[in-house]
């Protein structure tokens, strides 16, 4: 009786941690959606609805689909995958019939989300108890994709619109610590472009592929058990996006391209630069203080959540086949290099990068194998290496430039222990042993000599009696 009612109790508060979390979730994505409003823009919710008719942007949809196709069966996934390009067909024909916008390659997508809304529904009429239950967890996977990419939009439009000012100068001033990495790499890119420059802007502007190709393996016995692993990739990479934009509001930057150079992709400029010194020129020592840019240009340079979400993939790779290991390998080094080489950031902002990906890579293994002392140690400890680099980034800049021989090897160092702690803490995987072999049955003495016959033994035969 006992166990009954614990059991009920610990259903009862896993019921109730979900739809807290989803009212949680609703209410910051109606506060965005206000946010958003106030400064003559659509929010999440708006631009997820437009997505139902107008032609989205396809990647993040079909990658939703796909990770909800982790609960089908294959059979299922191929009926899915048939009516998203279906769907995706007939609305492309109607939309060429009555000449709408289709710029930017935003032609295919639409058909995804009414799978993914199609499966729901099948899941709350169609199936019943922990089938429903798996379904719907694997269409709320997809959408959660879908939804974050919406809301990381949306939180990059309010960093530009409620934070005038960059904190551009005191970084780039930080970073004399580390010997102005970025203005080096982007010399060494442009040196080697166009070769260099295309692989980098494939592997920088890709990285959402790679999640999902992660987490895909990652769920990919989802059918078979019928239930999802405690831990993936895909809470890490909501998380990092989710807590991200929080520091770009405490911490604005907009990076090296803008700050000190002639800005990229059609936004940000030279009259709105400190100078224009980026590569070529390195930065001169002087008192930063704060700038004032533009309201359109994201503030999304501090820290670095391209390297936290390449750091994640690396992670989720460890216990991956060699190939996937690679590939998680590959990824994190071009895209460190494409941080770097297209002036989106300073070295410091990728250190702060890592510390922030592997403090809450920390903090989701321990909440999901429980909150032991060196978990808790290891969160602790990474929250304050993280917090001790922003304010010697914002105080005490101009002396770490004064003293690079001295600042930067502790830069570095406060990483590396944090790396150190993270490989320490977590366990790494058993051994495989060799499967053991079936014992072999040794014949009993008395069977020995017995042949393969059983039961009761001959009679002797009389020996006959001598003459």
């Amino acid at each position: 009786m006992s166990d009954r009612s614990s059991q009920g109790a610990w259903r009862h508060r896993r019921v109730l941690l979900w739809v807290t979390a989803a009212v949680v979730t609703l209410g910051f994505l109606v506060a965005l959606e206000f946010a958003a409003r106030h400064y003559g823009e659509p929010g999440p919710i708006t631009n997820q609805l437009k997505a139902l008719v107008l032609a989205p942007k396809p990647g993040p949809l079909y990658g939703g689909l796909g990770l909800m196709m982790v609960v089908l069966t294959w059979r299922q996934r191929f009926i899915a995958a048939g009516a998203a390009l279906g769907i995706d067909g007939v609305l492309l024909l109607v939309r060429w019939a009555v000449d709408a916008d289709m710029t930017g390659g935003h032609i295919f997508g639409t058909g995804a989300l009414w799978v993914m809304l199609g499966t729901a529904v099948i899941a709350v009429t169609r199936r019943t108890g922990p089938e429903r239950v798996l379904l719907l967890k694997g269409v709320g996977l997809g959408l959660l994709l879908v939804a974050a990419r919406k809301t990381g939009d949306t939180w990059l439009f309010i960093t530009a619109k409620t934070r005038p000012t960059v904190l551009d100068q005191y970084v780039a001033t930080a970073d004399h610590a580390l010997g102005n990495p970025s203005w080096l790499a982007g010399r060494i890119v442009e040196a080697t472009d166009p070769f260099s420059s295309h692989l980098l802007q494939l592997v920088y502007g890709q990285l959402a592929v790679a999640a999902v190709v992660v987490a895909i393996y990652q769920l990919r016995n989802v059918t078979v058990e019928r239930r999802f692993p405690s831990h993936h990739l895909v809470r890490t990479f909501l998380v990092i996006g989710l807590l991200g934009p929080a520091i770009y509001m405490l911490f604005p930057v907009v990076g090296p391209v803008f700050a000190y150079g002639p800005g990229a992709s059609g936004t940000g400029g030279v009259e709105w630069a400190a100078a224009n010194l980026w590569p070529h020129t390195p930065l001169p020592v002087t008192t930063p203080h704060p700038m004032t840019y533009d309201g359109i240009t994201p503030r999304n340079c501090m820290p670095s959540l391209h390297t936290a979400w390449a750091v994640a993939i690396f992670v989720h790779t460890r216990k991956a086949p060699r190939a996937l290991r690679l590939a998680g390998t590959f990824w994190l080094v071009v895209t460190l290099a494409a941080t770097l080489g297209f002036g989106y950031h300073y070295g410091v902002d990728l250190i702060a990068g890592v510390v922030f990906a592997l403090t809450i890579e920390a903090a989701l293994r321990s909440l999901d194998r429980g909150w032991d002392r060196p978990g808790i140690l290891l969160v602790a400890y990474g929250t304050a290496v993280f917090t001790a680099l922003l304010l010697s980034y914002r105080y005490l800049p101009t002396r770490m430039a004064a003293h690079p021989e001295l600042s930067g090897p502790l830069l570095v160092l406060a990483m590396a222990s944090v790396i150190y702690g993270y490989v320490r803490t977590t366990p790494r995987p058993a051994p495989r042993l060799p499967s053991p072999r079936p014992p072999v049955e040794e014949a009993a003495p008395e069977d020995a000599t017995s042949g393969e016959q059983e039961g009761p033994a001959p009679t002797p035969t009389p020996a006959p009696e001598p003459h």
